[in-house]
Order: structure tokens, then sequence, then C-alpha cells
């Protein structure tokens, strides 16, 4: 046959296909996209994590004269990770030798394209991933990580 000679029972086939297709092609862009936001998140949060902790565990804030909690380390944090799928949590805890122990966790949340939505898209389950950067710091001597 040639290219205007469709007969009639091939006529149709390219849209049941593209019909076919088009709801797996939309979760795998949906899945790569959430990956790229993820990954771009965790070394931003990473990067961010250190900071505060080194900023705000090691001296006490301007204005105070106890050192820093975790609470303020937790402040911080969520001022740079504010978006509605983004959950900032911080931990501190005493170790051996007076050194502390921050824990922070970033939990993220699957968006649809930047829109929230209940997780779920033609089948398919997104659930919501966690990163923890965990960093170990002497509180009486500024810049002492361990």
């Amino acid at each position: 046959m040639g290219i205007a000679g469709h007969t009639r029972s091939e006529r149709g086939q390219m849209t049941v296909e593209m019909a076919v297709a088009m709801p797996v092609l939309i979760a795998v862009a949906l899945l790569a996209v959430n990956a790229l936001l993820y990954v771009g998140d965790c070394a931003a949060f990473d990067r961010l994590s250190r900071q505060a902790v080194c900023a705000y565990a090691t001296s006490p804030p301007y204005g105070k004269t106890t050192l820093a909690s975790a609470g303020d380390v937790e402040a911080e944090l969520r001022r740079s990770f504010s978006a509605d799928n983004q959950e900032v949590n911080v931990n501190a805890e005493q170790c051996a030798g007076g050194y502390v122990r921050f824990s922070a966790t970033l939990k993220f949340a699957p968006t649809l394209f930047g829109r929230s939505f209940s997780g779920r898209v033609f089948g398919v389950e997104l659930p919501s991933v966690s990163h923890t950067a965990t960093i170990t710091v002497d509180p009486y001597r500024p810049g002492v990580i361990v």
C-alpha cells in the first residue's frame, strides 16, 4: 500500500496505540521528574544542614547566652525547605566525650509536576521518601567536627 492508500481496518490504529502508551509515558515522566527533584533537594539538604549545624551548634546565637538547640537548626532548615511537599525534622543527642550528634531528616512527598496530589497516578503509587544527614560536633570548640 502507498502512503495515501490505507485500508479501512488500519484507520485509527495510531490513535489506539497512543491511547494505550500515553498513561505509561506520563507515569514514567512523573517518576523521572520526582526523582530529579528529590536528588536535587537531597544535595541541597546535605549542604545546608551541615552549614546550619556548624553555624548554630558551635556557638551561642546572637543575643543568647546558651548554646543553640535542635530547634534552632530546624527553624533555619525550614526557611530553606518550606515547600508543601517537604518536611524537616532535626534531633540532637549527646554522645561520649561531650560531643553532640545532630540528625536532620528531609521527608519528600512526590508532586504532580509541582502540584500536590494523593500519591497515586494511573495505579502507580508514589510513596514519600526521606533522607537523613548526620553530623557530630563539639559544641564548646567552634570548628571541631567529628
